[in-house]
């Protein structure tokens, strides 16, 4: 699995750190380290479970080793205490040197060619935006798809029959949150190029070696501003508000 390797190549950054703070909001979720490091993972709100007191266990967050915390991306019980775990393994890659985001007028500097046909799982807008006049773009998401659907997003069932078509994917980092990436990686062994982007996704290089994922395009956070992020985070705002406390970065995998 995926999260096993991510979590071993995470091992050397985590240890000796505790968890200093946490914030969950209904978008986002907030982590700050004992080092300072702050993390940000995405709230899948679709899937969670009704009722009150159902999450109580972020209340034993606070004191507990990083690396204890970061395994729950991979043996979290649901969607929210798994993305806690991905906050944490982001923070802790705030301690590798990792390469800025350089990219300009394509995204993420895909390898982009005339007639790609280009998948993205979990719409970023202002990605798709970009790619919508230099490509065939096909956009899933299951959030969309789960409450009525969109014109311009495709039907999630049909991902085995497009995923293989595709040259280049691009993966929300959020697909390691919710157990799909092992699955989403069997479709996508046609892709010249899979990108795994946004702020959930885990900045560990060596963790995705002989996945076949070729690049991470994520975000570290600027952890002098950590009251303002975590402040913004409480009050509902997403990653479009928060962005100019974003470090984009953009390494290849492996």
């Amino acid at each position: 699995m995926l999260m096993k390797r991510i979590l071993a190549s995470a091992q050397p950054v985590l240890e000796g750190k505790t968890v200093k703070d946490l914030v969950v909001g209904i978008s986002l979720i907030g982590i700050q380290l004992s080092d300072g490091n702050v993390g940000i993972a995405y709230v899948l709100r679709d899937r969670l479970p009704n009722g009150c007191s159902v999450f109580s266990y972020g209340a034993e967050v606070c004191g507990k080793p990083a690396a204890e915390i970061a395994k729950w991306a991979l043996s979290g019980g649901e969607d929210l205490q798994r993305a806690i775990g991905t906050a944490v393994l982001t923070a802790a890659s705030a301690s590798l040197p990792l390469e800025d985001d350089t990219s300009t007028n394509i995204p993420f500097n895909l390898d982009l060619r005339q007639g790609d046909t280009v998948a993205m799982i979990g719409c970023i807008r202002p990605v798709a935006e970009k790619l919508a006049d230099q490509c065939r773009l096909i956009i899933f998401d299951e959030g969309v798809s789960l409450h009525g659907g969109d014109p311009e997003i495709c039907p999630m069932e049909r991902q085995p029959e497009l995923l293989p078509q595709c040259d280049i994917v691009i993966l929300s980092g959020t697909t390691t949150i919710n157990g799909t990436i092992d699955h989403l990686m069997e479709l996508c062994k046609n892709a010249r190029q899979v990108v795994m982007a946004g702020p959930s996704t885990p900045m560990y290089p060596q963790g995705f070696k002989g996945t076949g994922i070729t690049n991470l395009a994520g975000a570290l956070w600027d952890g002098e501003k950590k009251e303002e992020i975590f402040h913004a985070i409480s009050l509902g705002c997403g990653v479009s508000e928060l962005g100019k406390y974003m470090i984009k970065k953009n390494v290849k995998a492996g």
